[in-house]
């Protein structure tokens, strides 16, 4: 497919937005509420549990909570405390590291680095290698993950942010933390053969049974890059695995379940875009005919069913529960990620990466610098989540901002 771009002074200037957050988070902390602060503690937690051992008892248990959410979303304070999270600060370091690489203020550098500290701190106790999990008990239909269990939906990240402030400042110790983070990958996760092509892969070291879509596109990610990085052709094959699982599920219409279980057969925005990002990163790397047929059948379905009437971002087009809101912070910062990893190769990534960009700037920011996190049906849920939005927005947009400037310069 032809490479298109688009002239930079197309761009929206985001750069005040993003210099006004940066002095937010300064003041603010690197600690915040998140979107399960509700069921993080002893309470919420309970709750849930209940809520999956006996859906009708449980539903009554867990509805104040969801009506909180959709009505008082600052209740969350009374649940649970501010908590720090590895993947907000993966976010921030790959946030500051396009901001260095755009304005080359040592400033931006000097967070960058500062982010990867925290994250060598808040490393997975008991694991042989460098792994990411939740701060927090997490409580799921499948029983209650305890506090730093490494998760790969993580370790992407983490890799992504090393790896990219390494390049503006290489260190022998980041290099070694990356390696560290491919073995884990590649080695703690087990391994469930599919197909004659494809297998998928744990969740975490835990897992005993995969299926988990954007689990597999994230591994397949992380160790195509892992490959490349330290010329290992196991990382390559157990990649290639993963990406033929992911294909091979990809659904007729375009579309991918959260999971091959039949149970959770649900479609919704960010993790359709996980998935895409991940394989067009891969594409990226691999050059792909095969992957890049599938993103063309994904990015029809993307723009034609997960889009509102206002061509915004939308939470599901395929629904597990009632929705409490109508738009999602996050939702709009993987949006921009997404059009941002493809819109080279699909042109028509163009128009929704304006109009979110510009719909962020016209309604998301709020006047001490942060973003709105969630659109209700009446109002707005303005408690700032590093975890659910804040992080991930703000690397989306110096990304953006980057990534125009790049063109601007050629």
């Amino acid at each position: 497919m032809t490479a298109v771009t688009t002239p930079a002074s197309a761009a929206i200037d985001v750069g005040p937005i993003l210099e006004s957050f940066e002095e937010w988070l300064s003041g603010y902390g690197e600690t915040s509420w998140d979107h399960q602060s509700y069921f993080a503690g002893k309470v919420g937690g309970g709750a849930k549990r209940l809520y999956y051992r006996s859906p009708k008892v449980g539903l009554l248990a867990v509805a104040p909570m969801i009506l909180s959410e959709a009505v008082l979303p600052g209740a969350r304070r009374l649940f649970h405390e501010r908590i720090r999270f590895p993947i907000a600060d993966a976010h921030y370091a790959m946030g500051f590291a396009y901001r260095y690489a755009t304005t080359r203020r040592t400033e931006h550098l000097e967070r960058a680095v500062h982010f990867l500290e925290e994250l060598k701190r808040s490393r997975a106790p008991g694991y042989p290698d460098y792994c990411w999990g939740y701060p927090f008990d997490w409580v799921t239909r499948n029983g209650t993950l305890a506090r730093d269990t490494p998760f790969i939906t993580t370790l992407p990240y983490v890799y992504e942010a090393f790896s990219q402030v390494h390049q503006l400042q290489p260190r022998d110790e980041w290099l070694e933390i990356m390696a560290s983070m491919a073995r884990h990958a590649y080695s703690a996760l087990k391994r469930f053969p599919t197909s004659k092509r494809g297998a998928s892969c744990g969740y975490g070291p835990y897992d005993d049974k995969g299926g988990v879509l954007n689990a597999a596109a994230y591994r397949s990610n992380l160790l195509t890059r892992a490959a490349r990085d330290f010329s290992e052709p196991k990382y390559r094959e157990a990649a290639e695995e993963n990406i033929a699982f992911v294909l091979e599920n990809q659904n007729a219409d375009g579309s991918w379940y959260y999971a091959t279980d039949g149970v959770r057969d649900f479609v919704d925005h960010f993790h359709t875009c996980f998935v895409m990002k991940a394989l067009g990163k891969v594409q990226t790397l691999t050059g792909s005919q095969e992957i890049l047929a599938a993103l063309k059948r994904g990015v029809g379905y993307y723009l034609a069913n997960l889009f509102d009437a206002e061509g915004l971002p939308k939470p599901f087009s395929r629904a597990p529960r009632m929705t409490v809101y109508r738009r999602e912070l996050y939702d709009c910062a993987e949006c921009i990620n997404l059009c941002l990893v493809l819109r080279r190769s699909f042109p028509e990534m163009e128009a929704p990466l304006a109009r979110v960009v510009q719909d962020i700037s016209d309604h998301w920011v709020k006047a001490d610098g942060s973003f709105r996190t969630r659109r209700l049906h009446l109002g707005w849920d303005n408690v700032p989540m590093h975890r659910w939005g804040q992080s991930q927005m703000f690397r989306s947009l110096a990304y953006y901002r980057h990534d125009f400037a790049g063109e601007a310069a050629n």
